[in-house]
């Protein structure tokens, strides 16, 4: 075999050049696996890389293989890998500057893969790895949230946000999420200590001052979240840099996180699962055909949880 079927890009834009076709088998390097896809996700960068939002940031030559959530089986190893086998049912975020999970096979650095959680299916350990990379970053290694502070998660009901609510239930803190109305009971599930309805009322009348604040926004949302912050606080954003001048004129911090695969994270994160304390949620699950429909969904911005192709059933 030496095609596959992939959905990539030709050209920049909207849904529509999204194109599900025959591509060429990837190839792999010594220290790579081949993974046959089960199941690839869908997240707000796949679509802002396909309208070309991040060209300066990501230059590619197209074509390329949108999506960067993958969860498989093991299809074949490179001559320096010792830490999988054939077989192995594994997970993981692979690296943005290559070609991505949008198809039947990808090929994978084996330092980026890690077995996935043993409690659930592959759609579910797919809407995983970099939702759940994202929220562990920005909560544990950039703000350092510790038990007993108080956090701020924007879009809490999000596929980073439901990550985020979660994580910061397990470690002790209190968590205040922002979400439309018909979230709430399900945060609260999730851990949320409090639920503010953002269509309604403005959080910053309602928050007491939080320790963190998780911006998943940007724009308005985050130049208004300085108001909540304690002094020493910090604002930890996935969307923009937060404002250094705000972030003085409040006596805090801000920092921006964009992402790098994390094995090592996933592996502890398949523990967390497995043990029941996370669980991933999965707003919808589509084909690989409908891509283009996928995209149209996470553009929307009211998805609960994560898209999910099921490449393989």
């Amino acid at each position: 075999m030496t095609t596959m079927k992939a959905v990539r890009i030709h050209a920049y834009g909207g849904p529509e050049v999204l194109v599900y076709e025959d591509t060429p088998l990837p190839a792999i390097a010594d220290d790579d696996v081949l993974i046959r896809v089960y199941a690839a996700a869908v997240n707000p960068v796949d679509w802002k890389i396909r309208a070309g939002h991040l060209q300066e940031f990501l230059p590619y030559t197209l074509p390329l293989t949108l999506g960067w959530d993958v969860s498989g089986v093991v299809e074949s190893i490179g001559a320096d890998v010792t830490s999988f086998k054939l077989g192995d049912e594994v997970y993981a975020r692979p690296n943005i500057a290559r070609d991505g999970a949008y198809a039947e096979y990808i090929a994978v650095k084996a330092s980026e893969v890690a077995v996935k959680p043993k409690t659930v299916d592959h759609v579910h350990a797919a809407a995983v790895p970099l939702a759940a990379i994202t929220a562990w970053h920005c909560l544990f290694e950039s703000a350092q949230l510790a038990a007993g502070q108080r956090v701020l998660i924007h879009a809490a009901a999000g596929g980073v946000g439901s990550y985020a609510v979660q994580f910061a239930h397990w470690k002790g803190a209190e968590v205040i999420g922002t979400a439309s109305a018909r979230n709430h009971d399900f945060l609260v599930e999730l851990g949320a200590n409090q639920v503010i309805d953002y269509q309604t009322t403005q959080f910053e009348d309602v928050v007491e001052p939080v320790d963190v604040v998780f911006d998943t926004m940007g724009g308005d949302v985050q130049e208004r979240s300085w108001q909540v912050l304690k002094p020493g606080g910090i604002l930890v954003s996935v969307v923009s840099p937060p404002s250094e001048a705000q972030a003085s004129a409040h006596h805090c911090r801000g920092a921006y996180v964009f992402i790098q695969p994390r094995a090592d994270w996933l592996a502890e994160i398949a523990q967390l699962i497995d043990a029941g304390q996370v669980k991933p949620i999965v707003d919808a699950v589509l084909p690989l055909s409908q891509a283009a429909e996928a995209h149209q969904m996470s553009e929307s911005g009211h998805t609960r949880g994560k898209i999910v192709f099921q490449v393989k059933p």
